[in-house]
């Protein structure tokens, strides 16, 4: 006698099919991979068709009430890897409307219909049979405890799914994974800062894995000494696997005790110790990265199977400072400045190690970008160091993100630029920075799409300071001011005194026609900076368009004092004089900006709101070809 079937209730919409007892997703079909939270964020959406599901129901029922800070960046990743999937738009879309602050309404007719399971035809799915008479619709309370319910059914069925597919094949499902810092068990607390670099190198190095996502450094370190369950951290991470291990260093000796575990259940998979000279710890760190993807059955790229070479202990231990200085404080003058003295001690050490210029060329970069070393200087310099890296080691995902950025910023040579951002990723698929730098590259060549995707991998690799500045100036670039307002407050949360973000949520407002809060914004990033030329221009701007020109001109006024003993960006006086509208000698200053490559010109040139009263002149539309930018 056949078992009686089974039904299952599935939502269809055009080509697609969400199987809520099985928790996935199919089109045509065809299994798609989704899983997880997308998954469930999707199932609610699909059950709440045609009306606006908040954000805060969202979070209420995904997401634990601990967690506020990192819920706008993995709904953020929910929604950007459901539009992945579904070949949806965010501009034009045809399943999921946003609605700004207030959260998404899915606009595709959803059809409920019935599958059996089992019974006289076996394991069959998709045969329809006809739905129930319909019901009454349930009040908006009586939906959410169904979503709730349903959302528990998905997440139990795909338990036990994994439960019956990793019994049957034994192999650790894993495609994304978090290095928590290593602790440091010497007995010298002032090795700290290697523990922290061997934890900052060790995620560098499994950023080259091709096939595996890797958390980065700046959203792990916050985990510091944490007391948080391993399976909580995950969760919050959104990753399958977690690192966690120790480095104890004693003379010229270092051991490494890592071990690799399931995040969900905290379930050992794989420990290992490894014993070593210092310099031989490129070759340990690659050890390390080389057990950790054959436990994960990840794919090692080229970079990731070259053998690493040996290093002087002592110029390791100089890089190490150098890095840490760099990630930690790459915004401050003083700290770019150690964090080169470290670079160079390193390289004069060992003169063959293509790693610490490379991290030379960096502090170059950033030190032109703080107004710590004039540009040209800094363009040189640097050019000649990551010449040196490549020539040594031409695998360094970060030396061709670095000069990306500078055939970006300082050559404006959009071709190579595009190249070597590309090649970056290639080299280390994970390496946040890079698709940072490159967002902002594709968003300022008029790239919508690609700069878009390129935040959503962003949000899935990194929740710290980089990575809010770079989304940032993705939506600034854009042009796009409700995602740029909510982009900047979310980064407020991480700091609420960064001046920067303060002027990007005044360039929001302002670009959405709130100029109250324009104006109060870019006070705020005035303070908080001590007088941020930028800043400073952007609230004469804002003072001009309410009526204040008095204010705006006295600012004016200063900038010209200035200029005869200091270095003022012509850049700047040119936004000045557009904005009292004095186009001539606005022109005036773009022309000798453009011809001494002033550093940001090509960002503001596209996006900048404070020349907006140029755009139409012809001189403008001719400076903008001359630069090579698409109009």
């Amino acid at each position: 006698m056949s078992a009686p079937a089974t039904v299952a209730r599935v939502l269809r919409f055009d080509a697609f099919e969400l199987d809520l007892h099985a928790g996935e997703l199919r089109k045509r079909g065809v299994k798609l991979r989704l899983q997880g939270q997308p998954i469930q964020v999707l199932a609610i959406l699909l059950q709440n068709a045609g009306n606006l599901v908040t954000r805060e129901e969202l979070r209420s029922q995904l997401w634990p009430a601990d967690t506020f800070v990192d819920f706008d960046h993995s709904l953020h990743n929910s929604i950007g890897r459901i539009r992945e999937a579904l070949g949806d738009s965010a501009e034009t879309p045809r399943y999921i409307e946003t609605l700004p602050r207030r959260g998404y309404r899915f606009i595709a007719p959803v059809e409920e219909v019935q599958a059996r399971i089992g019974g006289e035809n076996g394991n069959k799915t998709g045969d329809a049979v006809a739905p129930p008479p319909k019901a009454p619709r349930p009040t908006r309370s009586a939906r959410l405890v169904l979503t709730l319910i349903s959302c528990g059914a998905i997440g139990l069925a795909g338990w036990a799914a994994w439960q019956h597919s990793y019994a049957k094949s034994k192999v650790v499902p894993i495609r994304s994974i978090a290095v928590l810092p290593l602790q440091n068990l010497s007995s010298d607390a002032a090795q700290e800062y290697f523990a922290d670099g061997m934890t900052d190198q060790l995620i560098t190095e499994l950023a080259k894995v091709g096939s595996l996502r890797v958390t980065s450094r700046t959203s792990v370190m916050r985990y510091k000494g944490t007391k948080k369950a391993l399976p909580e951290i995950a969760r919050e991470l959104n990753v399958d696997a977690i690192v966690e291990g120790s480095v104890i260093r004693s003379g010229q000796r270092v051991r490494v005790t890592a071990q690799l575990l399931q995040a969900p259940t905290d379930r050992h998979l794989w420990a290992e110790t490894y014993d070593r000279d210092v310099g031989d710890i490129l070759r340990l760190q690659a050890d390390v990265a080389d057990a950790i993807a054959q436990q994960v059955r990840a794919q090692l790229t080229p970079a990731q199977q070259s053998q690493a070479h040996t290093v002087n202990p002592g110029a390791y231990d100089a890089y190490l400072r150098g890095r840490l200085y760099f990630v930690n404080e790459f915004t401050k003058p003083d700290s770019l400045k150690k964090a080169q003295a470290y670079f160079e001690e390193a390289i004069q050490k060992d003169p063959d190690f293509a790693l610490a210029y490379a991290g030379l060329a960096d502090s170059y970069v950033y030190m032109a970008f703080a107004g710590a070393l004039p540009k040209d200087q800094a363009y040189r310099s640097a050019k000649d160091a990551l010449a040196k890296a490549l020539a040594l080691d031409d695998s360094i995902g970060e030396a061709h993100d670095t000069l990306g950025l500078l055939s970006s910023e300082f050559d404006w040579d959009w071709d190579t630029a595009d190249r070597e951002f590309n090649r970056a990723i290639a080299l280390a698929p994970s390496y946040s920075c890079a698709h940072e730098d490159r967002a902002q590259f594709l968003a300022l060549t008029g790239r919508r799409t690609e700069a878009l995707a390129e935040i959503t991998k962003i949000d899935q690799l990194d929740y710290g300071f980089s990575a809010a500045y770079a989304e940032s100036t993705t939506y600034y670039e854009l042009r796009d001011y409700p995602d740029l307002i909510e982009a900047s407050r979310r980064a407020l949360l991480l700091d609420p005194k960064d001046w920067f973000q303060h002027y990007t949520l005044g360039v929001g407002y302002e670009g959405s026609g709130k100029l109250p809060e324009a104006i109060s914004e870019y006070q705020k990033a005035v303070e908080l900076s001590e007088g941020n030329p930028n800043s400073t221009a952007a609230l004469a701007h804002a003072f001009t368009v309410t009526g204040k020109k008095a204010e705006a001109e006295k600012i004016l006024h200063d900038f010209e004092r200035k200029s005869k003993s200091a270095q003022v960006s012509p850049y700047l006086m040119a936004t000045m004089f557009a904005t009292l509208g004095d186009k001539d000698r606005a022109f005036a200053f773009l022309e000798k900006a453009y011809q001494e490559r002033s550093l940001g010109m090509t960002e503001d040139l596209k996006a900048d709101l404070r020349i907006d009263n140029l755009r139409s002149d012809p001189r403008f539309q001719a400076l903008v070809q001359r630069v090579g930018l698409p109009q």
